[in-house]
C-alpha cells in the first residue's frame, strides 16, 4: 500500500488573520489566512516517488468571488499558459472540499476553528497525486505530495462546506493522475465530498470522494480515491493498477476482529444477532444460515459470543449503534430528520411511552368508535419521557401532537385505505382488489389445477364437505364449471397452506395468537371483477379431529356475514406477516445486503458496474442494522405485533429453503411463474398479463423495461470486446461470491445464471436495481396507507373463529362486534404497529429517486455516452410518470379507479418526504 508519511516544511508560514463582515459571517469569526512558501521548496515523498515543488504564489488562494465555479478556479489560477509552467515542470492545484456537520456543538465549534487552523499551516491534511503512467525506476505510479493550505471561498451559499487547496509542480511528462491519496493528520474523522484537479491539459479533473477520512491515529494507512473515470480491470492504467487492487484487500478485511466505528470492512456472517439469551432464555432465537434454517448471509460486526450460547453474538443495544461500514451510515440529514429522529423516537421514546400508558389496561377495542378515536380525537400519552420526540422539528405528520398540561395527544393521519371510502374495508370487491393492487400484490396466482381433495386419503384430509370441492366453487360461479374457468383463466388462489401450517401449531401455543394456515379461491368475472368466492382456513390434524380444515363462503344472512369477514381478516393476517417476513424483508432487503457486500469487496470503485450499482445501494445496510436491533430481533415489534411471533425470523428461513431463487426475482419471471403472465415475444417485456387490470405488474412493467434498456445500453458500452465478460475478474469474483458466500445456503443450486456474455449481465444487473427500487417501493410505502386501519389489515389475530359447538359461539351470537374486535390486535399492539408502519412508509427529506443524481454525485462518471444514457433514463421514467397519472384517471381501470377508490401511485417514481404512497427510491434507504 502506498503510505504517506508525515512531511515537515522546514519554511515557516506567513500566517495572516482577517476578519472582514463578509467572511464574519460565512465562517463564524472564523481565521482565515494564506501561507508562502519560498519559490523552489521541495516537500519529500514516498520511495520511488517524484519530488513535489509546491508553488510560491499563493495569491489564487483569494478569489474575488466566493461563488467561484471549477471554470473560474481554472480562469484564476491559471489564466494561460505560461502561467501554468514552473520552473521544474506544470503547476497544479488540488481543491479539496469538506462537508462540516449541520448541527455543531460548542466545543466542536472550537474544534473547528483548531481545523482550520492546522489544515492552513500544512499540517492537517496530506495530498498525494499518483499518476496513470509508472515510473520506469520503481513499475509504480508517479506521485507528487503537498499539504493541504489555507482554504479557498466557499462554492455556494451553504456555510457547511469547506473548500482547501494544495499546490503542485509536477514534471512535464508527469501524465494525468488517476489516484489522490488522502491522510488525515487531525485526531478525528472529515467527510470528503470530493477533489477537483486544476491544471493539466485535459482540464478539471475530478475525484469524487462522498466518504469519511479516518484519522491516521485510527488507521495509519491513506484513503484512496480514484478519478471518475471507469475503467475495467484489463483497462487499468499501469500507474494505478496496484492501488486498485490495495483497495479491494482493504476493504474485505481478514475476517477476524470486532469491527471499529471507523472501519470500512464489509464481509459476511451468519443472523446470530436476533436473540438475546443473557438477558433472557426467552429471548434466546435459533441462528439463520446453516442446514437447519438457511438464509442469506448479513454483513460481519465481529462482536464476542454471548455467554450461555457461543453460536450467538452478544447484540448492541438502543440506542447505541451497531456498526456498518462507515460510509453506509445514514448521512446527518437522514440522522437529524429521520433516524435520531423519527426512528429513534419512534423506537426508544414513542413505543415504550405507548406501552408505559398502556400496559396497564392493556384491551381489545371494544367497538368501531375506539378506533376511529385514533384519527379523530387522538391518543393521550401520560408520560414524562417524550422530551425527544417534542423537541425533534421532523417528526413528520403521521402524529400531530398537542400539548396539554402533561399530557401528549397523538392523532393519526386518515389512511389511504379509509380515506375516500370509510367502509370499503368491508366489501370483498376491495379485500380482492388489494390482492392486485394493494401493498402485497406479489402473492396472488392462477389456479392452474383444483386440487378435488375429496379423492385424497380421508385420513389426512377428513370427508369432503369440510375442504374446497369443485362443487362448492361451482356454487360460487353461478353455474360455471371449475374445468370452464380454468381454461379461461378466471380462477386465482392466495396460498399460505403450506408455508404456514408447518407453524400453526407453535404459533398458536403463544399465547394472544391464534391463526390458520389458508387458502383463498378468487374468481375474475366477466365484468372485470376480482372477487374471493371460498376462504380454506386449516390446523393441523389432530387424534380428535384428524380433519381440521373449515371451508368458508359469503352468505346473506346475518350469521354467516360475520362469519366470512372473520375469515378474511385471518387471511389478511396470513398475508401480512408473508409480505412483512418474506417479500419485504426477505426478497428485498436481506438478499439486497448480500449483493451490496459482494460489490464494495470484489469491483473495484473504478469498475463501471460498481459505478452503475452504487447508487442503488444508499443506507442499505444501515437500515438492515436497524432492524436486527429493533424489528425482526427476539422481542422486537415484528414479533410483538405478528401473527408469527417468536416464530417470525424461522418462517422467513423455511421460505427461503424452499421458494426463493435469483432467477424468479426478475418481475417478467415472477409474474410468469404465478401463471399471471403469460410469454409473448411481441410484449414490450415479453409477457402479456393475464389480468390487464393488475395494477402493481403493469405499472412495474413500465418501469422494469426502463431499468433493463438502460442497464442494456450502460453494459453494451462497456463490454463491447468478445469475452469481455468472461475475461473481467472482478465481475467474476463478484457473481461467484454472491452465489458462494452471500448465499451460501444455495451455493449447489442449478438455477443460478451463469456470467458468461454481456446478456447475463445486463439480466443480473435489472434484477437487482429492480429490487432496490420499483420492487422494494411497492412492497414498502404502502404499508401505513392499506394497514394503517387495523379492522382492514390486522396483522396479527387473537382468536379462532367460534364453532358451533364451542361455548364463544353464543357469544359470538349474542355480540358478533364484540366477537370480531376482540380477535384483532389489542391497543397496544395496534398503536404499535401504526407508529411503525407510519414510519417505514416515510420518504426522508433527503431521499434520492430513480432516475436522479444528486448534486454530490453530479461527478459520478467521465463518460459522455453513459451520462447521456442515463438522461434518457431519466426521460422515460418522466414519461412513465405521466402514463401512469393517466391510467389512474381511466374509468375502465377499476382497480386504480372509481368511487372511493384510491389511485395507484406506490410505483410513480418521484415523491415528496412523508407519508406519500407513492415514490421510488434509488435504494432500499428505510
Amino acid at each position: 500500500m502506498y503510505a504517506m508519511k508525515r512531511v515537515y516544511s522546514p519554511f515557516k508560514s506567513e500566517l495572516t488573520f482577517r476578519i472582514s463582515p463578509a467572511t464574519s459571517r460565512a465562517w463564524k469569526d472564523g481565521f482565515f489566512w494564506k501561507t508562502r512558501v519560498p519559490s523552489g521548496s521541495k516537500v519529500s515523498c514516498t520511495p520511488g516517488s517524484i519530488r513535489a515543488v509546491i508553488s510560491s504564489d499563493d495569491k489564487a488562494l483569494e478569489p474575488s468571488s466566493k461563488e467561484a465555479s471549477n471554470k473560474e478556479v481554472d480562469e484564476i489560477v491559471f489564466s494561460s499558459s505560461s502561467n501554468k509552467l514552473g520552473k521544474g515542470g506544470i503547476d497544479v492545484r488540488a481543491v479539496i472540499t469538506i462537508r462540516k456537520k449541520i448541527k455543531e456543538k460548542i466545543n466542536e465549534k472550537i474544534e473547528d476553528q483548531w481545523e482550520y487552523f492546522v489544515n492552513g499551516i500544512g499540517k492537517g491534511i496530506l495530498i498525494q497525486l499518483v499518476s496513470e503512467e509508472t515510473d520506469p525506476e520503481t513499475n509504480s505510479g508517479k506521485s507528487v505530495q503537498a499539504s493541504v493550505r489555507g482554504w479557498l471561498p466557499k462554492p455556494s451559499n451553504n456555510e457547511h462546506i469547506i473548500e482547501y487547496a494544495a499546490d503542485f509542480t509536477v514534471p512535464f511528462d508527469f501524465g494525468n493522475p488517476g489516484v489522490v491519496l488522502v491522510t488525515n493528520l487531525h485526531g478525528k474523522e472529515f467527510y470528503l465530498m470530493e477533489i477537483v484537479v486544476h491544471g493539466f491539459d485535459a482540464g478539471p479533473l475530478f475525484f469524487p470522494a462522498n466518504t469519511w477520512i479516518h484519522s491516521s491515529k485510527d488507521n495509519p494507512d491513506s484513503r484512496i480515491i480514484f478519478r471518475n473515470q471507469a475503467y475495467l480491470p484489463s483497462q487499468t492504467p499501469p500507474g494505478i493498477k496496484d492501488l486498485r487492487r490495495e483497495d479491494l484487500l482493504s476493504l474485505r478485511g481478514n475476517g477476524k476482529g470486532e469491527r471499529k466505528p471507523h472501519d470500512r470492512i464489509y464481509d459476511y456472517a451468519l443472523y446470530n444477532d436476533l436473540g438475546n439469551p443473557d438477558k433472557d432464555d426467552e429471548l434466546a432465537r435459533p441462528v439463520l444460515g446453516g442446514e437447519k434454517w438457511p438464509y442469506p448471509r448479513r454483513c460481519r460486526t465481529g462482536r464476542p459470543p454471548t455467554k450461555k450460547d457461543p453460536k450467538c453474538e452478544t447484540r448492541i443495544e438502543k440506542p447505541h449503534p451497531v456498526y456498518v461500514p462507515r460510509d453506509e451510515t445514514f448521512e446527518e440529514i437522514k440522522r437529524n430528520t429521520f433516524s435520531t429522529g423519527r426512528l429513534k423516537a419512534l423506537l426508544h421514546n414513542l413505543i415504550p411511552a405507548i406501552a408505559a400508558t398502556l400496559s396497564s389496561s392493556d384491551i381489545p377495542f371494544t367497538c368501531f368508535s375506539d378506533i376511529d378515536k385514533l384519527y379523530n380525537d387522538g391518543f393521550i400519552l401520560k408520560t414524562e419521557e417524550l422530551g425527544e420526540i417534542v423537541q425533534n422539528p421532523f417528526l413528520g405528520n403521521f402524529m400531530k401532537r398537542v400539548l396539554s398540561v402533561s399530557e401528549r395527544l397523538l392523532i393519526y393521519d386518515i389512511p389511504a385505505v379509509i380515506k375516500r371510502d370509510r367502509f370499503a374495508w368491508l366489501r370483498d370487491s376491495e379485500f380482492a382488489r388489494q390482492t392486485l393492487a394493494g401493498v402485497n400484490p406479489v402473492n396472488i396466482e392462477i389456479l392452474k389445477e383444483f386440487p378435488i381433495l375429496s379423492k385424497l386419503d380421508p385420513a389426512v384430509y377428513g370427508p369432503p364437505e369440510s375442504a374446497i370441492t369443485e362443487e362448492l366453487i361451482e356454487h360460487e360461479l353461478h353455474g360455471m364449471s371449475v374445468e370452464k374457468a380454468i381454461e379461461e383463466k378466471r380462477l386465482f388462489i392466495l396460498n399460505y397452506h403450506d408455508m404456514l401450517l408447518p407453524f400453526i401449531e407453535k404459533m398458536n401455543s403463544l399465547p394472544g395468537r391464534k391463526a390458520y394456515a389458508s387458502r383463498t379461491v378468487f374468481f375474475y368475472d366477466q365484468a372485470g371483477i376480482l372477487r374471493p368466492v371460498v376462504i380454506e382456513l386449516s390446523l393441523p390434524p389432530s387424534p380428535s379431529s384428524p380433519c381440521n380444515k373449515h371451508v368458508y363462503i359469503h352468505g346473506h344472512d346475518a350469521t354467516t356475514h360475520w362469519i366470512w369477514k372473520l375469515a378474511k381478516a385471518h387471511v389478511c393476517s396470513n398475508d401480512a406477516g408473508v409480505h412483512q417476513l418474506v417479500n419485504h424483508w426477505l426478497r428485498t432487503h436481506a438478499c439486497m445486503e448480500t449483493y451490496l457486500i459482494a460489490t464494495h469487496r470484489q469491483l473495484s470503485a473504478m469498475h463501471p458496474i460498481y459505478k452503475l450499482i452504487h447508487p442503488h445501494a444508499r443506507y442499505t445496510l444501515e437500515i438492515n442494522a436497524l432492524a436486527r436491533q429493533s424489528l425482526i430481533n427476539g422481542g422486537g415489534i415484528i414479533e410483538a405485533c405478528f401473527s408469527p411471533g417468536k416464530y417470525a425470523m424461522e418462517i422467513s428461513s423455511a421460505a427461503y429453503k424452499n421458494m426463493w431463487r435469483f432467477d424468479m426475482e426478475a418481475l417478467p419471471a415472477d409474474l410468469v411463474r404465478r401463471g399471471m403472465a403469460v410469454e409473448d415475444p411481441s410484449m414490450p417485456c415479453g409477457v402479456r398479463l393475464v389480468i390487464e387490470d393488475y395494477p402493481y405488474a403493469s405499472d412495474g412493467l413500465l418501469i422494469w423495461s426502463a431499468i433493463k434498456e438502460y442497464v442494456e445500453s450502460y453494459v453494451d458500452h462497456f463490454y463491447s470486446e468478445p469475452n469481455s465478460v468472461t475475461s473481467d475478474i472482478e465481475l467474476q469474483a463478484w457473481w461467484n461470491e454472491i452465489k458462494n458466500k452471500g448465499h451460501f445456503d444455495k451455493r449447489s443450486e442449478p438455477w443460478w445464471p451463469k456470467l458468461d456474455t454481456k446478456e447475463d449481465v445486463s439480466g443480473i444487473l435489472t434484477t437487482m436495481i429492480w429490487i432496490a427500487s420499483g420492487q422494494h417501493a411497492a412492497l414498502n410505502f404502502g404499508q401505513y396507507p392499506f394497514g394503517g386501519y387495523v379492522p382492514s389489515r390486522p396483522t396479527l389475530m387473537r382468536k379462532l373463529i367460534p364453532l358451533e359447538n364451542e361455548q364463544d359461539h353464543e357469544k359470538f351470537i349474542r355480540n358478533p362486534q364484540h366477537t370480531f374486535l376482540s380477535s384483532l390486535p389489542t391497543q397496544l399492539q395496534a398503536t404499535k404497529i401504526m407508529a411503525a408502519q407510519d414510519t417505514l412508509s416515510t420518504h426522508s427529506p433527503d431521499e434520492e429517486y430513480l432516475g436522479q443524481v444528486s448534486h454530490l454525485h453530479s461527478h459520478w462518471i467521465n463518460d459522455h455516452e453513459i451520462v447521456e444514457l442515463f438522461n434518457r433514463f431519466s426521460a422515460r421514467l418522466e414519461e412513465i410518470e405521466g402514463i401512469i397519472n393517466l391510467r389512474n384517471k381511466d374509468a375502465r381501470l377499476k382497480n386504480r379507479s372509481g368511487a372511493g377508490v384510491p389511485p395507484y401511485e406506490l410505483l410513480v417514481p418521484t415523491s415528496g418526504p412523508g407519508v406519500t404512497g407513492r415514490g421510488i427510491p434509488n435504494s432500499i434507504s428505510i
